[in-house]
C-alpha cells in the first residue's frame, strides 16, 4: 500500500536489497551509538537506553551490544524481546531498526566481544568474581536480530537541501531532501540466509 504522507511519497528511495542493506550497516558502523527501546514488564511502559554497537553479524542485520546481564534492560528484554534500535546524527540522517533481542550469556560469546572498558560501566565489587573481567558473570552480550528497518539519508549537499526546503516553504510542496528507504521482514530474511 503507498503512503499518503508526501514526505514518504516525496523522498522515497527503493535501489535493491544490497544497496540498502549495506548503506544501513555503514550507517550504523559510522553511528556507534544508538537508542536501544525496550518494554518494562510490570507496567508496559517504553524505555530507551543509550548503547553502543560492540559488532554487526549477518552481513550487517544482526546487531550485538554489551550488557550487565543484571540491569533493568535485562529484565525488560526476558519479559518482551521486541527491542527498537533507533541511531540519529547531526546531519538529520536518522535509522530505526524493529527486531527481536537474546541476551547471550556464554563465555565465548562474551570473550569475543569483550574490551576492557566494560569494566568502567559494571565496576569491581573487589569478590575475585564480580571484577568487570571477560569472566565476570555480569557482562553479556544482546544480540538484536533485525526484523524492518527504515532509515533516511540526507540527499545532495547540504546548501541544497537549504535550497529545497525553502522553496517548499515558498511553494508549499514538500521537501525532497533525504533518501527515505525501507527494508521490509522478507529481505532482511533472504539476506539473513544468503549472507
Amino acid at each position: 500500500m503507498a503512503s499518503s504522507d508526501p514526505y514518504v511519497q516525496k523522498n522515497k528511495d527503493e535501489p535493491g536489497t544490497e544497496e540498502k542493506i549495506n548503506a544501513l550497516s555503514e550507517f550504523v558502523k559510522s553511528s556507534k551509538f544508538g537508542m536501544m527501546t525496550t518494554r518494562i514488564a510490570d507496567s508496559g511502559l517504553l524505555v530507551s537506553r543509550c548503547m553502543a554497537v560492540a559488532a554487526q553479524e549477518s552481513a550487517g542485520v544482526d546487531y550485538l551490544f554489551h550488557t550487565n546481564t543484571e540491569s533493568g534492560k535485562t529484565d525488560d528484554l526476558e519479559s518482551d524481546s521486541h527491542v527498537n534500535i533507533s541511531f540519529l546524527t547531526a546531519n538529520g540522517s536518522w535509522a530505526s531498526i524493529s527486531g527481536t533481542a537474546s541476551i547471550l550469556t556464554d563465555r565465548e560469546t562474551v570473550k569475543k566481544y569483550y574490551t576492557p572498558t566494560l569494566k568502567t560501566w559494571v565496576g569491581d565489587q573487589g569478590d575475585g568474581t564480580h571484577d568487570g573481567s571477560e569472566n565476570d558473570p555480569r557482562i553479556g552480550v544482546i544480540k538484536v536480530k533485525a526484523v524492518t528497518a527504515t532509515y533516511a539519508l540526507p540527499k545532495g549537499t547540504a546548501v541544497g537541501r537549504g535550497v529545497e526546503m525553502v522553496k517548499g516553504a515558498i511553494t508549499g510542496e514538500t521537501a525532497d531532501v533525504t533518501q527515505l528507504r525501507e527494508i521490509n521482514e522478507s529481505e532482511i530474511s533472504q539476506w539473513r540466509s544468503s549472507h
